[in-house]
């Protein structure tokens, strides 16, 4: 079993809210579910392959939100020039490389769940810092170079998080048979 996977108590978004909490209560749902979905695994589970050749495996899925996380909130949402954790301009999957079973050292596997947990920390800090959901970006999408509002990041990252839930499940029953959401 490992113990640095920290699966939050997830707490169901109320039914009646306002809008800003609505979107704040569903992204920290989806937040809560990946890290469910990873608890009581070893590294090497963590780091097992959906189906050969695909490089997709819990462990990448924590890594690839992490550069998510980081390139929504910190690089569009804030503005900030900061370089990929994970991936390059020669290997724009590398959250999902190098990730497998000879490479999941513990300390290393804990690191990479602790530095999820720190963006997303981040992520809360400059989303605290915009006054409406309607405040767009101080920085722009690397693709269409466009300014977005937090609104559209929040949504964006609900989408994300349940987009990749979904393989997280698949991924979960796999390896140990384990489902529920």
């Amino acid at each position: 079993m490992t113990d640095f996977v920290h699966a939050p108590e997830r707490v169901e978004p109320p039914y009646r809210d306002a809008e800003r909490p609505a979107v704040q209560a569903w992204l920290e749902y989806q937040r809560g579910t990946l890290l469910t979905k990873c608890a009581g695994l070893t590294p090497e589970q963590l780091g097992e392959r959906s189906v050969p050749p695909s490089p997709l495996s819990l462990r990448g899925l924590v890594r690839h939100m992490t550069e998510v996380e980081q390139g929504w909130f910190r690089h569009v949402l804030d503005g900030q020039d900061v370089p990929d954790l994970y991936s390059s301009p020669g290997d724009w999957d590398g959250d999902f490389h190098g990730v497998g079973r000879d490479a999941d050292e513990p300390d290393t596997v804990a690191r990479e769940f602790a530095r999820l947990a720190e963006e997303c920390q981040v992520s809360r800090e400059i989303a605290d810092g915009f006054g409406s959901l309607d405040d767009l970006s101080r920085g722009r999408t690397s693709r269409s170079r466009e300014q977005v509002s937090l609104r559209w990041v929040y949504l964006h990252m609900i989408e994300e998080y349940a987009r990749h839930n979904g393989h997280a499940d698949l991924l979960r029953e796999r390896i140990d048979g384990a489902t529920g959401d």
